[in-house]
């Protein structure tokens, strides 16, 4: 009898419809902020008017954006709460397209959030319960709360007030932390901790240091209770900055961009109202990270000034064009790492014609400008709705060399009496539990352009349709897609399939959240006939070529073998967190000492030292 273990990992798992499994490689969770009355004036006009299926387009907007939980307050004087909430999460729910990603229910007034409890599917997350009403209410909301299987947001408040400084932030964690896994029973990672994001450059002395105590704060409480989650509302950190959205974006962004590095895991934030990192402009950029890290006394003064300069009046913002001074190539990637879609058909059509094949510009200057998206997006300085807003640009982009393209292929069929051999067959998917397949349709276009037949099943592909057109087709290439961290469970799943129903073709895998090491660890052990990750399209026809070629095949299998085998191993041997054994373990450990046989070594002199300890020479000191 074959017996497989399931060792189920301790991750923050959450779900709406689809599940979220926030993994250690999970990039930042953008927790969608718009479905708050207390945040956007359309959506609290909206619901105060009784709109509310009107009010459904705000969150689908939301989760179109780039949100993945979707964040719902109803906190106002002139609402009935527990009514607005229940109304508009019943509605919801009937919103496939919104409802599948988690709802975070949000409100200062807990029968509101008991109200929303009772409406949700899933796994969600209340937000938020504190010690602000002492420890026996705490225990009584969040047992509550676990009733439910909910996750829970715990503030930085208890019986005294909120925490504002750094060591406040990190005790009254702690206090909550202790009482909800020893007393409540919760496990630690279903605690996603709010430090208390408040705003900086107030002008008031005291308020210089809430930033980084909150970034330091969170660096301890990851280091604490390293399985505990870090959230907090980032629009807060600009507050100061109301009206000016040019000052406001580039402080967002480089806040997250400390914050994330410290430990800090999801944000209530506008998708639209973050900057790239990198793009911000370097004058804006220093003078927000001085303001952030408080490294300066006159450092509010010097960001007043600049702000003022800034010409911003509410959503119009003035457009620097210096950009489209550039070449086409260098437009091209501007407009796709920063998601602009103004110009992109008149630049698209400008490369097809300075370029011999319209393939080349997609082979070219838009696979360059995915490829910076992609280090952007794996190095924390771009979120994932930036990168939604660039494969839009993309999308678009290829939809003008589309046509074009298919004209040259016809114009080949013809000139070859009407039959081009195929290169091979390859059966492209988006695999179950995803819908973005920008990539994957770009990765289908380049191959089919060079001579393969290319099935796609489309997206949210289980894994059983893929192995039976797999062997109903009998392509030569199973490649599998997926955007969002869940896909890549379901691909290991679908590398055990194929080793189960005795397959014996190529697997590719490809996709934002994917990588070497995940493919080399996870996937490539499950399934031994050669797994290879494919960077990006550009990468594909090489990567689809040494495969079906028998005399290049099998070293090519080889040598990908060999480097994964050596990932694995690099990655197995890591240990980021130390192992220790218990107590009685350690003592058997001890080191075995033959007194008797011992004899100490005599020092060079004998009795008590005097040492004089002195003050370091400042002078020496760098």
């Amino acid at each position: 009898m074959d017996t497989n273990t399931l060792t189920i990992k301790p991750y923050l798992r959450l779900s709406g419809l689809e599940p979220l499994v926030v993994r250690p490689e999970t990039n930042f969770i953008n927790v969608g902020e718009r479905t708050n009355v207390t945040g956007s004036k359309k959506f609290a006009r909206l619901i105060r008017e009784g709109l509310y299926e009107e009010a459904l387009s705000v969150a689908r907007q939301q989760v179109e954006s780039g949100a993945q939980i979707l964040d719902v307050n109803m906190d106002d004087a002139l609402l009935d709460g527990e009514k607005a909430m229940t109304t508009f999460l019943n509605l919801l729910a009937a919103e496939p397209d919104i409802s599948k990603i988690p709802i975070m229910i949000d409100s200062s007034k807990f029968s509101i959030i008991e109200a929303g409890l009772k409406c949700v599917q899933g796994k969600c997350v209340v937000n938020s319960i504190s010690l602000k009403e002492g420890e026996a209410k705490f225990i009584e909301q969040a047992r509550i709360c676990q009733s439910f299987g909910a996750a829970v947001v715990v503030m930085a408040f208890d019986e005294h007030g909120q925490a504002d400084n750094y060591q406040k932030r990190v005790d009254f964690s702690y206090r909550a932390y202790k009482i909800l896994t020893e007393q409540v029973g919760y496990d630690p990672q279903d605690i996603i901790f709010d430090p208390n994001i408040f705003a900086v450059a107030t002008g008031i002395e005291e308020h210089n240091n809430y930033a980084i105590d909150f970034i330091e704060a969170t660096r301890k409480i990851k280091e604490l209770m390293p399985l505990t989650k870090v959230s907090g509302g980032v629009s807060n950190i600009s507050f100061s900055f109301r009206g000016n959205d040019v000052v406001r974006e580039a402080m967002h962004s480089v806040f997250l961009f400390y914050a994330i590095q410290a430990g800090m895991d999801m944000g209530i934030v506008n998708a639209g109202m973050i900057q790239i990192y990198d793009e911000i402009d370097p004058t804006l950029r220093q003078l927000c990270e001085d303001v952030i890290l408080n490294r300066h006394e006159d450092a509010t003064e010097k960001l007043i000034a600049f702000a003022e300069t800034v010409k911003a009046k509410g959503k119009v913002i003035e457009k620097d064009e210096k950009w489209r001074n550039g070449t086409v190539e260098e437009r091209l990637g501007h407009a796709l790492v920063n998601g602009i879609t103004d110009y992109i058909e008149e630049d698209t059509e400008e490369a097809r014609q300075k370029y011999p094949r319209p393939l080349d510009v997609i082979e070219g200057p838009l696979m360059d400008g995915m490829n910076i998206v992609g280090d952007l997006f794996g190095s924390g300085k771009m979120f994932l709705p930036q990168v939604v807003k660039s494969a839009r640009v993309m999308k678009k982009s290829v939809a003008v060399l589309t046509p074009f393209i298919e004209e040259e292929k016809a114009r080949m069929v013809a000139e070859n009496g009407g039959v081009i051999k195929s290169a091979g067959k390859i059966l492209l998917a988006t695999v179950k539990g995803d819908v973005h397949d920008i990539g994957k349709n770009i990765v289908g276009v380049v191959l089919a352009c060079n001579g393969y037949d290319i099935i796609d099943l489309g997206v949210m592909v289980p894994a059983e349709k893929i192995l039976t057109t797999a062997r109903e087709q009998e392509v030569d290439i199973i490649g599998l897609s997926g955007l969002i961290t869940p896909s890549l469970d379901e691909m290991v799943h679908v590398a055990r399939e194929l080793k189960r129903q005795n397959f014996d073709i190529p697997l590719l895998i490809g996709g934002a959240t994917t990588s070497r090491t995940h493919t080399a660890v996870k996937i490539a052990p499950e399934y031994a006939n050669g797994v290879v990750h494919v960077l990006d399209a550009s990468r594909s026809v090489t990567v689809t070529g040494s495969l079906l070629n028998k005399a290049l095949k099998k070293n090519f299998v080889d040598e990908v073998h060999k480097e994964y085998e050596k990932l694995n191993e690099t990655f197995r041997n890591k240990k980021p967190v130390k192992q220790y054994l218990k107590f009685p373990d350690a003592q058997k450990n001890k080191t075995a000492i033959d007194w008797a046989k011992f004899e100490p070594v005599k020092p060079k002199k004998l009795g008590i030292r005097y040492l004089k300890i002195t003050t370091w020479p400042k002078s020496q000191i760098i």
